[in-house]
């Protein structure tokens, strides 16, 4: 978790914003201070305990899940009314995904990568 001199890097575009910045310098995305950390706290420690022992071999489920079109939906939407679609958007993934004890690996722009089977 980030803490009031580290950085903060933007999950929509990856740049790097100063400590305590709330709207990425580069993209203009709301910037979320726990950002390095997806996954919610109840389920950080039921994680931890299923991890496994290092090295061992896990089946692990890739899920990529992104907006199709979202380029030209972005230019009609306008930027206000975009970033709230993409709020929504990934708050609905973010709880699916975790309903089933998946973890995000990270946010694509328009989209998110998940794993399931392993933290």
């Amino acid at each position: 978790m980030a803490t009031s001199g580290d950085p903060v890097s933007c999950a929509s575009c990856g740049a790097e914003n100063p400590a305590g910045a709330r709207f990425c310098n580069q993209c203009g995305s709301r910037l979320d201070v726990s950002a390095g950390n997806y996954t919610p706290r109840h389920l950080q420690h039921t994680l931890a305990q299923s991890a496994g022992a290092p090295g061992e071999r896990k089946r692990v489920t890739v899920l990529f899940a992104d907006i199709k079109g979202s380029t030209r939906l972005a230019e009609q939407a306008g930027a206000e009314l975009w970033h709230q679609v993409l709020d929504r958007f990934f708050a609905l993934l973010a709880r699916a995904i975790h309903r089933y004890e998946g973890t995000i690996n990270q946010y694509t722009g328009d989209g998110v990568m998940a794993l399931f089977g392993a933290p």
